[in-house]
């Protein structure tokens, strides 16, 4: 005895589902693509940061948390299978954590001051992550290096322009630490902020728009390049 086939409206994919599942392929792959001309190309560095986090912040917002997880899942499952078990699943950090972050705020109409404010403490641990692993690897504290070199050339600046300034500063180690975590702090502000101002200017043209931007910040969102 044989049984009937199912109907064939059965089989198949309703469109939102399968549009999800398009969305998640391609944006995924779009993160990784962006990643690995990152890792390998010499030029662009600025611009291909810049567009890291958008691709899945565009799925988070169009289909919901579900969707932008499963976007970074694969995202960071593809870059391990080429890049390796190492450097691939540093795409998260920042970068994945950011995208899914800023999605799932504007998939909610959150304001951006929640929405910048994590994001720059995320983007500031997702470098002390990327910090840590790579040191990991060179079997070498990259902070203490970093902070040392940085410690030496500011103690040389300052010894130039002493006849100048007329003053006698010596930094610390400890001071130099502080002075790069705050730099490290604004650079990511920074960057939070001009990823919001480009989705802002992006993703209304793709049919998902964002969250308004505050009052203050209308003026430098109103400069639209495009």
């Amino acid at each position: 005895m044989t049984w009937p086939p199912p109907p064939p409206r059965s089989q198949r994919l309703q469109l939102p589902e399968a549009r999800r599942i398009t969305d998640t392929a391609y944006l995924a792959s779009a993160t990784g693509l962006l990643f690995i001309a990152l890792y390998y190309l010499p030029i662009g560095g600025p611009f291909l940061r810049l567009a890291l986090p958008l691709p899945l912040a565009l799925l988070q917002l169009r289909h919901g948390g579900r969707s932008g997880l499963m976007g970074a899942a694969v995202a960071t499952l593809l870059l391990s299978v080429l890049m390796g078990p190492v450097r691939g699943p540093l795409v998260l950090f920042p970068y994945g954590v950011l995208g899914v972050w800023l999605g799932w705020c504007w998939n909610r109409g959150t304001g951006w001051g929640m929405s910048w404010s994590v994001g720059a403490l995320v983007g500031s641990l997702g470098f002390v992550v990327r910090l840590a692993v790579l040191s990991l690897l060179l079997g070498s504290n990259l902070w203490v290096v970093i902070t040392n070199a940085a410690a030496r050339m500011l103690g040389w600046l300052l010894t130039v322009l002493e006849p100048v300034l007329g003053l006698s500063l010596a930094p610390t180690i400890p001071q130099v630490q502080v002075m790069a975590a705050v730099l490290i702090l604004l650079q990511n502000i920074v960057y939070t902020l001009t990823l919001h101002m480009v989705s802002y200017w992006i993703f209304p043209r793709l049919g998902n728009p964002v969250s308004e931007p505050p009052e203050p910040l209308r003026p430098l969102v109103a400069l639209d390049p495009l």
